[in-house]
């Protein structure tokens, strides 16, 4: 049986954000990706935390040291944002979020504005 085509599309901010890391870390990173496929987020939710408002979910996975922001697309994902934890925590002190890190993430306008200007690789945003 045929594997169905699963692709993993990186915005140029999240391009950028990798390109910067040592060769090494980012063999690390990315081959964080081989697990991420169409059905291991259905079959794994525990591994992921949520970002959600009314109209999007972001997920995040953590791979070493860094925190992978993306969205479940029609035939695969779409990598927003690989950020080191440090600067996701320097994010939350900066904006003096109170609570759990997802859920202040997620009703932060802030937040949202770091992901939108990611873009897409296709221009969207």
């Amino acid at each position: 049986m045929a594997v169905p085509a699963f692709q993993i599309i990186f915005t140029p901010a999240s391009s950028a954000e990798i390109s910067q890391l040592p060769t090494p870390l980012q063999v690390e990173v990315l081959r964080e990706f081989d697990v991420l496929t169409s059905d291991f987020l259905s079959r794994h939710p525990d591994r992921f935390g949520t970002v959600k408002r009314p109209d999007r979910t972001l997920y995040r996975y953590r791979a070493g040291d860094y925190r992978i922001y993306f969205e479940q697309k029609s035939g695969g994902l779409v990598i927003h944002r690989v950020l080191h934890k440090n600067s996701l925590k320097d994010f939350a002190f900066r904006s003096q979020l109170p609570g759990p890190e997802d859920e202040e993430l997620a009703g932060n306008p802030r937040f949202w504005q770091l992901i939108d200007a990611a873009g897409t690789a296709t221009g969207e945003k």
